[in-house]
């Protein structure tokens, strides 16, 4: 199974395109480990450097509507070949969620209040998911506890490290 744990990446903004995770023009890439170093390179924020914040990264916690734009596996892939397997957000486009599942990643939606505090918690907070008890503990200026629901075949999906995984087991 995956990582789900790390050093936050904090993107403060609502409706992150999947442009913006990977531009298009990298779509022809012949393997996901070709697409490493172009993640979130079309990203603006401020104060945010792609060359340097993603390192250190794990876990990914931004706000609404992420994902949204072209549904392309792409955007994901980007994140995994980063060894970014945690997405934590108030929301995701219904493609981007998905397809994070089936890549064994997560995509952890919680309430506009909790992502509140995790950005609140400061800019070394490091967070670690327990799949099973369906919480994310986070550590950083303060320590807090927050619960997520999963369905079961998302969660085994996760379990199994992805969809071919979880196929491979069962058919």
């Amino acid at each position: 199974m995956k990582k789900f744990s790390g050093s936050v990446l904090f993107l403060d903004r609502s409706d992150i395109n999947t442009d913006e995770i990977i531009p298009a023009k990298y779509l022809t890439e012949n393997s996901k480990l070709a697409l490493k170093p172009y993640i979130l390179e079309d990203l603006k924020l401020d104060g945010f450097n792609p060359a340097t914040d993603v390192q250190k990264a794990g876990v990914v916690v931004t706000r609404g509507n992420f994902g949204c734009g072209s549904s392309r596996e792409h955007a994901v892939w980007v994140f995994e070949v980063n060894d970014i397997n945690v997405v934590i957000g108030e929301g995701f486009a219904r493609i981007f969620r998905q397809n994070m599942f089936n890549c064994g990643m997560l995509a952890i939606e919680l309430s506009p209040q909790d992502i509140d505090t995790l950005f609140k918690m400061g800019p070394t907070l490091e967070i670690v998911v327990d799949i099973e008890r369906e919480i994310v503990q986070a550590k950083g200026s303060t320590e807090a506890t927050f619960p997520f629901k999963l369905n079961s075949f998302d969660k085994e999906l996760v379990k199994a490290g992805g969809w071919l995984a979880y196929a491979d087991k069962k058919y």
